[in-house]
């Protein structure tokens, strides 16, 4: 692999998961026409963990629930899917779901997909989905009953 220069926000990255373990990217649009999310960068080199990826929520408050992912999973908690999350959400389980959508590392976790390649990976590192539930009923976007703003605030990037 050539070396090349890093830029600025490259350099960030780098600096942010060689001290933290981990990077995250917030990703907001600011006509507010889609949800914003934040994803780990990281988890993957450091962790041999898949990345995390989560919509809808504050930006503060998405980042501190990767922070407390980060936390179980340097404690060697497992990663399966449909797995139930504790700890994440004040009175809530979050349940993460591998995200297997086909624009995934182009819209979605560009950095994660940039980051794996530039330490020497193969491919694409994999990627998994929190989802929350609804405050009011405690119900997932794919239950019955679950009101549209949960759903709309969280795009289905599972299969």
């Amino acid at each position: 692999m050539a070396h090349r220069e890093y830029n600025q926000f490259e350099q960030q990255m780098f600096t942010n998961i060689r001290e933290h373990g981990w990077h995250g990217m917030h990703v907001f649009d600011p006509d507010g026409l889609t949800p914003s999310f934040t994803y780990s960068v990281g988890f993957s080199t450091t962790l041999n963990a898949p990345e995390f990826i989560i919509f809808g929520l504050s930006s503060k408050l998405m980042h501190s629930i990767l922070w407390e992912v980060f936390r179980q999973l340097k404690n060697a908690q497992a990663v399966e899917q449909g797995q139930r999350w504790h700890g994440l959400l004040e009175g809530f389980t979050c349940v993460s779901m591998h995200a297997t959508h086909e624009d995934l590392f182009k819209e979605y976790a560009t950095s994660a997909g940039w980051y794996w390649k530039e330490t020497g990976h193969e491919g694409h590192p994999e990627v998994c989905q929190l989802i929350w539930p609804g405050a009011q009923q405690g119900l997932f976007p794919w239950e019955q009953g679950c009101v549209q703003d949960v759903i709309d605030a969280q795009p289905q990037l599972w299969g």
